[in-house]
């Protein structure tokens, strides 16, 4: 059983691992204006994408993200969201912005 628990914890451990996106020969400074503007550009095609749904349950209410931007939402129903995720498309469309431009995810070492 020990070894088990050892086990289990050696995975959860591994599965921790810290990534960032890098690109030979470009300066921490330009990967993070990179970065930045590829989230803005995620958020707003995501939350565009988003406010062109109408549900027959009721219209759109306007309030904060996590983050403190406006979003555009609708009441839930009881079985979530029928058109997917919000922050998961957003989360594409970010990723394959940056790697369009270049970059890759690697593990950073410590």
């Amino acid at each position: 059983m020990k070894a088990f628990c050892f086990a289990v914890l050696a995975l959860l451990l591994s599965g921790c691992a810290s990534v960032e996106w890098t690109k030979p020969g470009i300066s921490v400074e330009e990967r993070a204006a990179d970065v930045q503007q590829c989230q803005q550009n995620a958020w707003r095609e995501a939350n565009w994408s988003y406010l062109d749904r109408t549900y027959p349950y009721g219209g759109r209410w306007i309030y904060p993200d996590p983050l403190g931007r406006p979003l555009a939402g609708y009441p839930y129903m009881s079985y979530g969201d029928p058109f997917g995720n919000r922050y998961m498309i957003e989360t594409q469309l970010a990723d394959f912005c940056m790697r369009s431009k270049g970059y890759d995810l690697a593990e950073v070492k410590k």
